[in-house]
């Protein structure tokens, strides 16, 4: 992997280093005495600290314990579960073209019984049609120069959003109103793409809201992400996919969705945003 501190397993593992570092300088520890505190060599302390071994799940709860902050231990063992899958470059995830990547979260989708999506850009995967799912992959395919199966791509896509209509499963989803404005099908294809929005607010497990470019905001357009139950979030940079599953950080996340989800109109006002949309098309 490249060396870029979001990319770099090495690095992930160097900010867990540096988090328990501070922990125990905030205590007032030596390595000395945190290792005698944990009943291990002290070398050991030095070891995980300098980043050159991985400290268990018992390493870190010990540490937290000795430097008398054990809640601080759930968010690092979290954070260090996670250290090899925190951030993925899409050219990596897309080495083989994009269906395979549609079928491989499919489960995840399945077994989420609450869902959070915020989209900053484009129509949240789950609510796409085929016209808008293809011109949209067909961009990505284009821009990243990866093999082309874009028809099967979403053909499974649209397998997947299936999820919407089966099982007992609640979804929340907020997009800024330039996301019904981004051409990214033609003008039949984009007509089809916000009649289909129209048509799926009325599900009853199903809430759309839409950020109006109007008013002030209590938060600003942030990148697209996804939150799975309470369990996992996932962010959509342009050249990679963050998965987030320290609590602490799920959190932040949630408290975005919360204050966007106080600037979004819904109901009659969404569907008046939507309908001038459409009216707007060629």
């Amino acid at each position: 992997m490249p060396a870029s501190p979001l990319s770099s397993d090495q690095e992930a593992r160097k900010a867990i280093a540096d988090r328990l570092g501070v922990i125990r300088r905030d205590a007032e520890l030596s390595g000395l005495e945190l290792a005698q505190r944990c009943g291990w060599h002290p070398s050991k302390s030095s070891r995980i600290e300098n980043a050159r071994t991985m400290p268990s799940d018992a390493d870190i709860r010990a540490w937290c314990d000795a430097c008398g902050v054990p809640e601080q231990a759930a968010d690092l063992i979290a954070a260090s579960r996670s250290a090899d899958s925190m951030y993925t470059e899409w050219r990596r995830i897309h080495r083989t073209g994009l269906r395979q990547t549609q079928e491989a979260i499919t489960p995840l989708f399945e077994r989420t019984r609450h869902m959070r999506i915020y989209c900053s850009s484009v129509v949240p995967g789950l609510l796409q049609t085929p016209a808008y799912a293809t011109g949209l992959l067909e961009a990505i395919t284009e821009f990243r120069g990866i093999p082309n199966d874009v028809p099967e791509a979403v053909a499974a896509r649209m397998a997947r959003s299936n999820v919407i209509r089966e099982g007992n499963r609640r979804f929340a989803l907020l997009v800024e109103e330039g996301v019904l404005h981004h051409l990214l099908a033609d003008d039949e294809g984009m007509a089809g793409q916000l009649g289909y929005l129209l048509t799926v607010m009325s599900l009853p497990n199903v809430s759309l809201g839409v950020v109006p470019f109007k008013g002030r905001r209590r938060m600003w357009p942030v990148e697209s992400f996804s939150i799975f139950d309470d369990t996992r979030v996932q962010v959509e940079l342009l050249s990679a996919r963050v998965v987030v599953t320290a609590p602490g950080e799920i959190s932040t996340y949630a408290k975005a969705f919360q204050d966007m989800s106080k600037m979004a109109v819904y109901g009659a006002q969404a569907r008046a945003l939507i309908t001038e949309a459409i009216a707007a098309l060629g």
